[in-house]
């Protein structure tokens, strides 16, 4: 067929008493949460010193109204109406707040080893947990706030430089001999000289040696998926965001508004409370999509999978999969054997039916990397009867055609500058097309990014399923992640989530699979 192109429009979303909204801000404010609380369940919080003050401050913020001093800049970030305005309730004061040592924290974060770095960090970020038991209630959230020095240094790809550095580091020898030990160990062998009063005293620095290093370099990713154990989803905030200076309340030019903080943090906690903020009106019962998460172990060798399903009512549920070699680098893609493949999806909706337990009619599977058709075949096997299979690819076309607005622009040279309208789709056939779900925003009154947008590249690869409707779902799908308050985003949410769901696998390997939570808000 010949190229046809669609304007899909923005979709809807529903809020209190069954009203609907294109933009979360204007739902918010006008109706209030899909799922209203007279009262929020209790939070704690853990910091420094100046952190636990911040937030003190943060709180009443919170039940504040704020908005930028330039009208103009109103429609690109909405006046927050304060807390109880927004959610029907106020925002709680934390039961408990845990002060960490400043010094400890800083010095732990200017570690030399980046391991090392992100396990101290998270250690003592943890060690309140212990604690909890002695409360009259159990808290549903923890929020951390972290200076920001922990944001700079405990990152996969964090530098310092010698003269910041709090210890002088492990000898290559100590190293060395440390990875040994390990490996003897792993493999059964016995050392000699175990008994040695010196290299007993080795062997324990050898056990942190191995906890950093089975865990993730990433302080947030670590410190999430630690959580998991203690079943305590977790808001992490850097003290910087909490600090609030005449600029930033102004919202003036240059700054992330505090109106536009607000909104975002809201939106996030409210959701990790145990509500939603908003839910899909355009979603049909019974169908489900599934994203598909895979993440490669620090040696690329091996890769964990996962999978993220979401529901009709904007739930949604995490399964965890196997580690294995999943990953190929000859075509650069992640694929299952088709043993795993129905095993992953026969736990995902078992999951499904113990969490919602209505009947299943469609199951949508989306892939950056696609499915083959033994996987496909796989999966199906794992499909209930008389449930529909479709085999959806989703990712990012970077290397291929743009699209631009026409316009009359009176000189020549100069039309066809501006990005197409969000929620264009350019139907290529029947079982493919490109999507901008990036793009001029009416509701904004202008597009928001940085560089020409970029189109989803939609495949359907097996099953079958009318393209123009997989592209509504995938748009509406870019209007439900809760960890922020936008009108959209760029991409779906079983998509590009599907590497923060397999960074918080790979940051805690050693957790027992019962202890992997299965709501995705341990994980936004």
């Amino acid at each position: 067929m010949s190229d046809t192109f669609h304007f899909l429009g923005e979709p809807l979303l529903q809020f209190g008493h069954g009203q609907t909204a294109e933009d979360p801000h204007d739902g918010l404010a006008l109706f209030g949460p899909a799922e209203p609380r007279l009262q929020l369940p209790d939070n704690i919080v853990i910091g420094t010193k100046d952190g636990i003050k911040l937030w003190a401050e943060w709180c009443e913020t919170l039940n504040s109204p704020a908005a930028c001093i330039d009208i103009g800049r109103h429609r690109a970030w909405p006046p927050f109406p304060g807390f109880e305005v927004a959610f029907g309730t106020k925002w709680p004061s934390p039961i408990r707040g845990y002060t960490l040592d400043d010094t400890s924290v800083i010095n732990a974060s200017y570690k030399t080893d980046r391991f090392d770095r992100a396990f101290s960090v998270a250690n003592l970020y943890m060690e309140p947990l212990d604690r909890l038991s002695k409360l009259d209630t159990r808290p549903a959230l923890a929020v951390c706030v972290v200076p920001d020095e922990i944001y700079d240094n405990c990152r996969p790809n964090s530098s310092l430089a010698l003269k910041e550095r709090s210890d002088s580091g492990r000898s290559k020898a100590d190293t060395l001999f440390f990875k040994q030990v390990i490996e003897d160990r792993n493999i059964g062998q016995v050392r000699l000289f175990d008994d040695d009063p010196l290299v007993m005293d080795k062997l324990e620095e050898v056990a942190e040696f191995e906890a950093a290093r089975g865990l993730s370099p990433d302080f947030r990713r670590q410190l999430k998926a630690r959580m998991m154990a203690h079943e305590l989803p977790v808001q992490i905030i850097k003290e910087s965001t909490l600090r609030i200076t005449t600029p930033v309340r102004n919202g003036e030019p240059g700054t992330n508004p505090l109106s536009d903080r607000l909104w975002n943090f809201s939106t996030a906690v409210f959701y990790k409370c145990g509500a939603k903020p908003w839910k899909t009106p355009w979603a049909r019962e019974g169908v489900c999509y599934v994203g598909l998460a895979y993440k490669l172990t620090e040696d690329g060798r091996n890769a964990c999978c996962a999978a993220q399903m979401f529901l009709d009512s904007g739930d949604g549920v995490v399964f965890v999969g196997e580690f294995g070699p999943w990953y190929s680098s000859k075509n650069g893609e992640f694929h299952l054997p088709p043993d795993k493949a129905e095993r992953l999806l026969r736990g995902t909706i078992e999951t499904y039916q113990q969490e919602d337990g209505r009947p299943l009619k469609e199951i949508f599977l989306h892939a950056r990397s696609g499915i083959n058709m033994e996987e496909y075949e796989g999966f199906q096997r794992a499909c209930p009867p008389n449930v529909k299979l479709v085999a959806i690819r989703v990712r990012q076309d970077r290397g291929g055609l743009r699209l631009y607005r026409y316009d009359e622009h009176p000189n020549v040279a100069k039309r066809g500058q501006h990005p197409v309208q969000r929620g264009v789709f350019w139907q290529r056939s029947d079982r493919h097309g490109l999507l901008f779900t990036n793009g001029f925003k009416p509701r904004i009154a202008t597009y928001d990014g940085f560089e020409v947008p970029v189109p989803l590249a939609i495949t359907i690869q097996h099953g079958d399923a009318e393209i123009i409707q997989v592209a509504k779902d995938i748009l509406g799908l870019t209007k439900l992640n809760y960890n922020t308050c936008q009108l959209g985003e760029g991409q779906p949410i079983t998509v590009k989530y599907s590497d923060r769901v397999g960074e918080i696998l790979l940051a805690n390997p050693g957790l027992s699979s019962d202890k992997w939570k299965h709501n995705f808000k341990y994980y936004a």
